[in-house]
Parts: C-alpha cells; sequence; structure tokens
C-alpha cells in the first residue's frame, strides 16, 4: 500500500511539472502575438505586390513567362515535383506535426519522383530516422520566422524551378485558425496561375502607366517578391499554429495535472484519516486494556478480604 509521504512526495513533482506546463503557455502566448504583429505590418505590402501583378496583365494579357501557368488544366503532368514542409524545431504542440507529415508522405505516394524541402527540426529528425529521401542542404529553422528567411528560402527554390530541376513545387503549412486546431494544406506556390492575380474588372479601372524598361521585365523582377511574401506568410501562420497547439496541449496538460492533484490528495486524506484512526482504535483499546486491567486488580484485592 502506498503510504502517504510517498502521496506528497507525488504531489510536489506533479506541482512542479504544472508550473513548466504554466511556464510554456504563457511563453508560446507571447510568441503568438509578436509573429502576428510582425504579419500584419508586412502583410499590406505583399498585398499590393499581387495588385501590381494583376495590374501588369493588364497590358501583357498573353503572358509567356516560366513562372505562370495561364489556364490551370486538371491532371496536368509535372515530370518533378517539389514540396516544402513545415514543422516545428521542437515537439510537445500535439499533432500539429505528424498531421503536416502525413499530409506529406501522403502526397509523396502520389507523385514518387518528388524533392521535399523540410523546414523545423522535427520533421528532419523524423525523416532521417525513417531513411527518407529530403534535400539536406536546405536547413531553415520554424522558430521566429523572419522575412529574410523567406526571402532566402525563395532564393534556394527558385535556383531549382529556373534551372528546370522542378517542374512544380508546393508548400505544406498549417493555416492560423485562432483557438481552433490549425487546418493543414497544400498551395501551390510554382507555377503561378494568372487568374489568381488578374481581375478584368479592377483591371480596366486602372490608370495608364508605363513601365520601364518594360512590363515584361518588372513582372520578371516583381515575381521573387511576390513568392517571398507567401513563403513568410505561410511560415508564420505555421509558427501561430504550432504556438497554438503548443497552447492548447499544455492547457489540456495542465488541466490533468488539476485532475490528478484532487484525487492524490482525497488518497492522502483518506489515508491520514485511516492512520488517525487507527491511532485512536489504539489509544481506546490501550485504555480499555488498563480499566480492565485495574478492575482484575481490585477484584483480587477484594477476594483477600
Amino acid at each position: 500500500m502506498v503510504s502517504a509521504g510517498e502521496i506528497k512526495q507525488r504531489i510536489n513533482g506533479i506541482k512542479d511539472t504544472k508550473k513548466i506546463t504554466d511556464a510554456m503557455y504563457m511563453i508560446s502566448s507571447a510568441k503568438m502575438r509578436k509573429a502576428l504583429r510582425e504579419l500584419e505590418q508586412t502583410t499590406p505590402y505583399f498585398k499590393s505586390i499581387s495588385e501590381k501583378i494583376g495590374e501588369l496583365f493588364y497590358y501583357i494579357p498573353k503572358v509567356d513567362n516560366r513562372y505562370f501557368r495561364v489556364i490551370p488544366e486538371r491532371n496536368e503532368p509535372h515530370r518533378n515535383h517539389g514540396v516544402i514542409l513545415i514543422t516545428s524545431d521542437k515537439g510537445m504542440c500535439g499533432g500539429y506535426n505528424q498531421t503536416a507529415i502525413n499530409v506529406c508522405l501522403e502526397y509523396m505516394s502520389r507523385h514518387p519522383r518528388t524533392t521535399v524541402f523540410v523546414i523545423g527540426e522535427y520533421g528532419r529528425q523524423y525523416f532521417l530516422n525513417k531513411n527518407l529521401p529530403f534535400v539536406t542542404e536546405f536547413h531553415y529553422t520554424a522558430a521566429h520566422p523572419t522575412l529574410s528567411d523567406a526571402r532566402h528560402i525563395c532564393a534556394d527554390l527558385l535556383e531549382y524551378y529556373d534551372t528546370g530541376k522542378l517542374d512544380e513545387i508546393n508548400i505544406i503549412h498549417t493555416d492560423y485558425m485562432g483557438s481552433k486546431p490549425g487546418e493543414c494544406k497544400k498551395i501551390t506556390l510554382l507555377p503561378l496561375i494568372q487568374t489568381n492575380f488578374y481581375k478584368e474588372d479592377s483591371a480596366k479601372k486602372c490608370i495608364e502607366k508605363e513601365f520601364l524598361p518594360s512590363p515584361e521585365v518588372v513582372l520578371e523582377g516583381i515575381v521573387p517578391s511576390c513568392l517571398t511574401g507567401y513563403i513568410y506568410g505561410c511560415l508564420v501562420e505555421s509558427f501561430c499554429s504550432e504556438q497554438q497547439a503548443r497552447m492548447n496541449a499544455m492547457k489540456s496538460a495542465g488541466d490533468n495535472a488539476e485532475q490528478i492533484l484532487k484525487d492524490l490528495k482525497v488518497q492522502y486524506n483518506k489515508i491520514r484519516q485511516a492512520a488517525i484512526t487507527n491511532e485512536m482504535i489504539e489509544i481506546s483499546a490501550g485504555a480499555a486494556a488498563q480499566r480492565n486491567k485495574r478492575l482484575q486488580s481490585f477484584k483480587e484485592d477484594k477476594s483477600y478480604e
């Protein structure tokens, strides 16, 4: 049977663990708010870039650019696929990482000739342990995403795409949905779809502009910035989803700790009460024995008279 001292020691251990989970909850909350503020500051810039690309198509409606697919075709064959998988650097965030990994594995099963780029140490270690192929030289952290990281990632991907090593590049990230569990999504980065930028009604309202040296050259230079914005948004949303998942996991751990402490305190009190009851029984039994002993002595003294 477990002693009261052992239960007391376990209660203290759980209280210490709960302090850690509560601290991790607060840290994740602060990181998430900071990342969202930084994303809000850059969103207008990249939104403006997308609008400018739409304006460019007003001047070059029949664009012949390697970054664009004018009409999206279903089941369009691609020889070489690329996919960016965004995971976290650490665990303890529920099913956040495994959900993204499962989406990536399912994509790889449908497209055997897939080049995988992993962001986050958790995903890298998973692929290493499972002996799954991925680009080991592509080494970026998932913590504290910055525009600088997004630009370097974009440059690495464009090198693969421009040299013909990849015909299509997708990114798997977890969409941030506030306190709700994030939804893991796969979106296509390259090639882009012209209809996602060009809106004929809004383009007709554009003021006549002159692009130097030409609209085609401007489009060629502005696309990397647009892709950088997409990548940065995916990095931040995934990071916020990771922090939210960790907050949910820590809250669940804290709630479970509270319930365990409640049960242990009840058990501890029962053991204490049982010990007190046994002591009272022993005291009562000892008092009764002493009383019987005195009574017996009194009877023996009476018999001599």
